[in-house]
């Protein structure tokens, strides 16, 4: 199996042959990698700048992607702290962290878009006690994250969104996507 290697956080991947992965406890299985996302969090796991990097060498960085499961549905699947991510032509993934996708999904664009959508899934779920017909103000809206928390506050409920930041081309495509009022956040 081939997959992007690192051999210390202060060197690059290297597309190289790997071991196989082993699925080792009841609620694993390993799968083929269809698409895996590339964003903060893998980067700062594959540098060792996060926390939950695991600082074991070789690491296969990757904590999230859509894989194909043996009986070939699609899975998004988000990985724990291990060496062995989604950048790779197979992993292991824990099912129980993991949700079926529909027939006809891009896995690409799902890949893409789940980590930015989690973190607003998160904020808006989890951090603080949201009830629909609330106000939300989305601080960096014109990113890929920020982006995706107008239109999960939108689905979740919000009564009116309000997106910030800096790029006003970026702002201005926002209200197709759910906002009710853009702000610049001018330096």
């Amino acid at each position: 199996m081939h997959a992007a290697v690192l051999t210390a956080f202060d060197t690059p991947p290297v597309y190289r042959e790997h071991p196989e992965p082993v699925a080792t406890g009841d609620d694993e299985m390993v799968v083929e990698v269809l698409a895996a996302g590339l964003h903060h969090l893998t980067r700062a796991r594959a540098t060792g700048a996060h926390y939950s990097g695991t600082g074991t060498f070789p690491l296969v960085p990757g904590a999230d992607g859509v894989v194909r499961d043996p009986a070939g549905r699609l899975r998004y699947a988000a990985l724990d702290d291990t060496g062995l991510g989604t950048f790779a032509e197979r992993t292991v993934i824990d099912v129980r962290r993991s949700v079926l996708l529909p027939e006809g999904v891009d896995p690409v664009r799902i890949a893409a878009a789940m980590n930015p959508a989690m973190s607003s899934w998160v904020a808006l779920r989890r951090r603080i006690t949201f009830t629909p017909g609330q106000r939300v103000l989305v601080i960096g809206a014109t990113g890929n994250a920020g982006r995706m928390a107008v239109q999960v506050a939108k689905l979740f409920g919000a009564a009116h969104v309000i997106a910030a930041g800096r790029d006003a081309e970026r702002l201005a495509a926002l209200p197709a996507l759910g906002a009710d009022e853009t702000c610049t956040l001018d330096r």
